[in-house]
């Protein structure tokens, strides 16, 4: 008697091309955005130590970098300023500032590259003195004074060229604030990606070393959510559809891959997920140590992050994933 089995799924195991054509999830560089910091200065290149290979770029480095990522197919970058301390307050009024370092790399980006997408963060603290993402009293966020900086700083990013600002500060009412300034300045092409669900997670350390940007007292924990909570991210989603988000960010990614599936299975607008600076060190520290194969395990944390069921991933590793892909094809 045969008692062989009839299904076998290691049919569709058997070689590297019937794998690729079996592949239930895949994602393409164009699904990648690359997070970007940027320093004065010319030619101007500083190690950022907890965040392995990546740098402090200053505006000609950083137009190089944007160009090497669109030859890869990455279409997308996020912008982040490294601001000199002698230009914070406690109101961050060099965030509207449209001469300032943002502005500026965002200009020439889009000069050397037109076609790459520019999204830029929306949030106080790397231009705050108090390192907090909203005006701070008597040691307490004040949420609604916060708001029309917040809209200021937006519009600031829009005028010089940003095709999506994306509001991380998780202030309630930010991004009905910040639609309604920019359709009255006839920015309503321009897209607002929400960090709908941005956790206060203890992963975002490497990315604070980067700006200098932590909280000079207290922490995020009165307006990021609570680690615990997955009801609570799907109140803070509806908001932000009702006040015209066009993208939900989930932030981490990694940790939070119930988050984004939840998300997804529930509502219709795109998904982004943030692979933070201290799930990628993680990965990279490991590496150095010979523990695990980085690149490896890199792709494998960014499959998880789409399977789950992200369209948009931010992620440290863009290049080196985005060369992998390359070398796929």
């Amino acid at each position: 008697m045969n008692n062989s089995p009839l299904s076998r799924p290691r049919r569709n195991r058997k070689t590297e091309s019937i794998r690729r054509m079996m592949q239930e999830t895949q994602f393409q560089a164009s699904n990648l955005v690359l997070p970007l910091f940027v320093q004065e200065g010319e030619n101007k290149s500083t190690p950022i130590d907890s965040l392995p290979g990546h740098f402090r770029l200053s505006i000609d480095l950083i137009v190089k970098e944007a160009q090497a990522a669109f030859e890869l197919g990455i279409k997308a970058l996020c912008l982040f300023p490294v601001i000199n301390p002698s230009l914070k307050n406690s109101n961050a009024t060099e965030s509207t500032n449209d001469k300032g370092l943002l502005p500026q790399t965002i200009r020439a980006i889009k000069s050397a590259v037109p076609e790459i997408t520019i999204i830029t963060d929306v949030a106080m603290d790397p231009y705050s003195s108090d390192g907090h993402d909203g005006v701070v009293k008597n040691g307490k966020i004040i949420n609604d004074a916060t708001l029309p900086i917040l809209a200021q700083m937006a519009l600031t990013q829009a005028k010089a060229g940003a095709d999506i600002v994306a509001p991380s500060d998780m202030m309630d009412g930010r991004v009905a604030a910040i639609r309604k300034i920019l359709d009255e300045s006839n920015f309503q092409e321009v897209s607002i990606l929400s960090y709908a669900a941005k956790y206060a997670s203890s992963l975002y350390g490497p990315f604070r070393d980067a700006l200098d940007s932590s909280p000079k007292d207290g922490d995020k924990k009165t307006y990021q959510m609570d680690p615990s909570n997955i009801r609570e991210a799907k109140r803070e989603i509806e908001l932000d559809i009702a006040e015209g988000a066009d993208i939900l960010m989930v932030k981490p990614a990694l940790h939070y891959l119930d988050v984004i599936s939840t998300i997804k299975s529930n509502y219709p607008l795109p998904i982004a997920a943030y692979h933070v600076s201290g799930e990628y060190a993680m990965i990279k520290a490991a590496s150095e140590k010979g523990w695990i194969n980085g690149e490896d395990v890199l792709y494998e944390t960014l499959v998880s992050i789409k399977r789950a069921g992200a369209d948009i991933i931010f992620t440290y590793g863009a290049l080196e994933i985005a060369e992998r892909l390359k070398s796929l094809k």
